[in-house]
């Protein structure tokens, strides 16, 4: 009999709900009060998040999105500013210790994104693995991943891209050189795809999460049991949030 772990589908939520949802997880897996998690969820209104090491002031124009109404938070994970829009993000949460999962940082990037790729294939799309946590198709990237570990626990997040507006996106981020602005959106172009643009048609959201809950499935060899936060993780979530991820002490630190 395979393993059983839990599923989340939480729908959509802010920016400041989301990330702290992420980590009430997080925390209860570390302590053993849950099993290891997979979400699928989305985000409204749209949102940018940051990177843990970036800073907020380079990164993006604070006035744009307060105009377009966009939140912006700082992720706990690394890598890059993401523009969260048209997408289905999910997150694991596991133990580092648990046997599925490698020690090797690189090979669990791998084997995670494992997942999505086969997800994707349950959409009749072929996806590969490039490193260090992108997902590409026909060369072109449709999912962007980070990862921290912390606690013992390893903690994932990444979107699958179902459509895509690179000059929205443009508008909110800012760029090194304004010069070079116009350059650099149609290289973006170039180089982004997603589901829509693939498929030729929309693919609702609630298709997306049941293609990745088989693909983590299959990856993983365990069965995902729908389930919902517990009251404790509910209350972790509200706290860190209150006390992190809404503040600008958090989001400007860097």
């Amino acid at each position: 009999m395979n393993e059983e772990w839990r599923v989340l589908n939480s729908g959509f939520h802010n920016a400041f709900t989301n990330m702290a949802i992420d980590e009430a997880i997080l925390r209860e897996v570390s302590e053993g009060k849950v099993p290891p998690t997979v979400r699928f969820y989305s985000w409204k209104p749209r949102a940018i998040s940051l990177g843990y090491f970036q800073s907020l002031h380079e990164e993006v124009d604070l006035e744009q999105c307060q105009r377009h109404g966009v939140d912006v938070v700082r992720r706990i994970t690394g890598g890059g500013a993401v523009f969260h829009d048209q997408e289905l993000t999910y997150s694991i949460v596991v133990s580092e210790s648990h046997r599925e999962i490698p020690k090797n940082i690189m090979k669990s990037y791998q084997r995670i994104c494992g997942a999505v790729i086969k997800g994707l294939r349950h959409l009749d799309i072929k996806g590969v693995y490039a490193p260090i946590n992108d997902i590409l198709v026909d060369g072109r990237k449709i999912s962007g991943n980070a990862q921290t570990r912390k606690q013992g626990t390893v903690l994932q997040h990444g979107t699958i891209l179902m459509d895509v507006d690179v000059d929205t996106m443009f508008s909110l981020l800012k760029v090194p050189n304004e010069k070079l602005k116009d350059k650099l959106i149609t290289d973006v172009k170039q180089r982004v795809t997603s589901l829509q643009h693939i498929l030729g048609k929309p693919i609702p959201y609630e298709q997306v999460a049941s293609a990745m809950k088989d693909g983590f499935e299959e990856e993983f060899d365990v069965s995902l049991v729908e389930g919902t936060l517990t009251e404790n993780e509910l209350i972790l979530a509200h706290e860190i949030e209150r006390k992190r991820f809404s503040q600008p002490a958090w989001n400007q630190k860097k």
